[in-house]
């Protein structure tokens, strides 16, 4: 579908907010699940890009910078990503793999105008340096501004460059693809978000925490549960869990000793 002259604006402001978020991260506009959440609340696919941004966000949940290693940019791609979804009217999970394969490889190829914007910022905190030197505050603020401009251009350019890519071009480019290519991404799709995701259990998983994962992922197939309800079981868990904290653990046997933590007890006894 095309995008009306609002929509365009909206989306426009949504990645230059995103791209200065990338440095400010303040209101974490630049996170894909925000990011896709706001470009399809102005295009009028809030749904269907909430879930392109959740399975975005797992994906970028395992991107780090490794010494002189660059991860993609999760901002670019995810406004590139919600932008080639709309466009190419493919809501279906193949439709939503395909846009995200094609916005990290232009994330990846992004990663120039982050290395142009770098750049300039050494040109600009030099500007700032003088200004300071002088005791211009509204100079350094001045320039301030200009580094935070060029971050949001940074994304808002590819953005604007896709926005005025006609509809049926991406359409006819997404429809050419052969069928192994289009299969390839979903499955390459769903192995990096189970990769992301595991790289952040890695991170998070201790032994007070591990029953919480266990009881998640059983009662996750349960389909008359509601995410309502299963937040309320967390929440009462999570409750219990802080009062037996704050108990020690004393209740049932008073001669043993307690490090606080009531499951990790009971873990290491086992």
């Amino acid at each position: 579908m095309d995008f009306s002259v609002l929509s365009v604006i909206g989306v426009l402001i949504v990645a230059f907010l995103a791209g200065m978020e990338g440095v400010l991260d303040q209101f974490q506009f630049h996170q894909p699940i925000i990011a896709c959440s706001l470009i399809g609340l102005v295009t009028g696919h809030l749904a269907e890009c909430i879930i392109l941004g959740g399975a975005l966000q797992l994906i970028a949940l395992g991107w780090a910078n490794v010494g002189a290693a660059i991860a993609p940019d999760a901002a670019l791609a995810a406004v590139a990503s919600a932008i080639i979804f709309v466009k190419a009217g493919n809501f279906t999970p193949d439709g939503r793999n395909v846009a995200i394969a094609a916005a990290i490889t232009l994330a990846t190829v992004g990663l120039v105008l982050t290395m142009i914007v770098r750049t300039l910022s050494v040109v600009i905190v030099h500007r700032a340096d003088a200004a300071a030197a002088k005791g211009d505050f509204r100079g350094v603020e001045f320039w301030h501004y200009v580094a935070l401009a060029c971050q949001g251009l940074r994304i808002a350019l590819p953005a604007g460059a896709l926005l005025f890519i006609p509809s049926a071009t991406v359409q006819a480019a997404l429809g050419s693809l052969p069928d192994w290519f289009t299969s390839g991404m979903t499955i390459g799709g769903g192995f990096v978000v189970a990769v992301g995701y595991a790289m952040v259990i890695n991170l998070m998983a201790t032994k007070e925490v591990w029953p919480f994962f266990f009881l998640g992922f059983a009662l996750a197939p349960l389909s008359e549960l509601t995410l309502i309800a299963t937040g309320m079981i967390g929440l009462c868990l999570a409750i219990i869990y802080l009062n037996l904290t704050r108990n020690k653990g004393n209740g049932g046997n008073s001669g043993a000793q307690s490090s606080g933590d009531p499951l990790g007890d009971i873990l290491n006894d086992y």
